[in-house]
C-alpha cells in the first residue's frame, strides 16, 4: 500500500493530483480510486467529495491498490519489433497468438510485458495501467501495427487521434471462398451480445449498436480462399471479422464467426490463428498534428500468390 508524507513543496496541492502520483496513475484513476473508497488521509476514508481538496504539508495519504491495478510484469526476454518511436508514441508489430495486454494481475507474455521492459514509463501512460500506454487493442490471433503512448497526456490524444475521421486502418485478410465482385463495402451497425460482450452482431442487433463502415478490396485469388485489404476508420470491436463473415466470407481460421464448413478450409491452410493483419495504420501525431503512416511488414500467408 503506498503511503507518503506530504512535504512543503506540495502543500495546497489537489488530494486526486497527490494521489496520482504516489500511485503512479491518471488523476481519472486517482479519483476512481477516492470514489472507492481506497483512499485515506489522515488514517481516514477519504470521501468522493474530498477528492478536490487542497492538503497541508504533514498530512498522511495512502492508496490501497489491487492485483488490476498493479503495473504490467517486465519481462526483456519476449521479443519486441518497434517500428516507430519518438518522444511521444511507440508503434511496435504485435504477432499473431500473444495477447495485447494482460486481463489479470500477473499474467505474463503478452505484448504490454514485453513493451514496458524496453519502454518503462509507458507503464503508467494510460488509466489502466494493466494496458501499458496502448491507445487500442488488437485480438489475439490477430498480428501488425499497434500504437502505444508514453506519457499519460499523449494517451488521450492518441486515443482522441485514433477515433478521428482522418485516422484510416488497413487491413490484409484473408477470407474463405471468393467475394463476387472485386470491391465492396459494409455499413451495418455492430452491438453487443452475450454476458460479456464477448461476440458481436451485425445490423442493429445486440446492446448498443454503433456504425460501422468496412471496405473491401480483393488483391489476390487463391483456391479456397481470397486475400483483401481492408480500411476502416474508427473501429468496432471484432469489425472486420463480423462485417466479412456477414457477407459469406469468413476470415480463415476464425473459430467464433466462422462455421464447419470453413474450417475444414483453415485446416487444408495450416491457419492456426485468424488471418487478419494490421498491415498500417494513418493519423495525425496527437502532439505535433502531422500525418505520420506506420506499416508493418505482412505476415507469410498474406504475400502475393501467383
Amino acid at each position: 500500500m503506498p503511503r507518503a508524507t506530504v512535504d512543503v513543496a506540495d502543500d495546497g496541492v489537489r488530494l486526486d493530483q497527490f494521489v496520482a502520483r504516489l500511485a503512479g496513475s491518471s488523476v481519472h484513476a486517482a479519483r476512481r480510486f477516492i470514489r472507492d473508497g481506497r483512499v485515506s488521509l489522515d488514517g481516514r476514508s477519504a470521501s468522493d467529495g474530498k477528492k478536490g481538496q487542497h492538503l497541508s504539508a504533514g498530512q498522511s495519504v495512502a492508496v490501497e491498490l489491487d492485483g488490476g491495478d498493479a503495473f504490467v510484469t517486465p519481462e526483456p526476454e519476449l521479443p519486441l519489433a518497434v517500428l516507430y518511436a519518438d518522444a511521444h508514441l511507440v508503434a511496435v508489430d504485435k504477432p499473431a497468438g500473444v495477447p495485447s495486454h494482460p486481463l489479470l494481475a500477473g499474467e505474463r507474455g503478452t505484448l504490454a510485458n514485453a513493451l514496458v521492459a524496453r519502454f518503462p514509463e509507458c507503464a503508467g501512460a494510460g488509466d489502466d495501467r494493466r494496458e501499458a500506454g496502448l491507445g487500442h487493442r488488437l485480438d489475439n490471433g490477430t498480428s501488425g501495427v499497434i500504437l502505444a503512448a508514453r506519457r499519460h497526456d499523449v494517451w488521450l490524444a492518441l486515443r482522441a487521434a485514433l477515433k478521428a475521421p482522418s485516422c484510416e486502418k488497413s487491413y490484409l485478410a484473408e477470407v474463405v471462398g471468393r467475394p463476387g465482385a472485386s470491391r465492396g463495402s459494409m455499413r451495418e451497425p455492430i452491438g453487443r451480445r452475450g454476458r460479456r460482450g464477448s461476440r458481436v452482431v451485425v445490423g442493429g442487433q445486440g446492446r448498443n449498436p454503433l456504425p460501422a463502415a468496412t471496405e473491401w478490396e480483393v488483391i489476390n485469388l487463391r483456391a479456397d480462399s481470397t486475400l483483401l485489404r481492408v480500411r476502416l476508420h474508427a473501429g468496432r470491436a471484432h469489425q472486420v471479422r463480423a462485417h466479412l463473415a456477414a457477407l459469406g466470407h469468413p476470415l480463415v481460421g476464425d473459430q467464433l464467426y466462422g462455421h464447419a464448413p470453413e474450417r475444414d478450409v483453415a485446416e487444408r491452410l495450416g491457419a492456426t490463428s485468424v488471418r487478419l493483419h494490421a498491415e498500417s495504420v494513418r493519423l495525425r501525431h496527437p502532439m505535433s498534428g502531422e500525418s505520420i503512416s506506420i506499416e508493418a511488414p505482412p505476415p507469410s500467408w498474406a504475400k502475393i500468390m501467383g
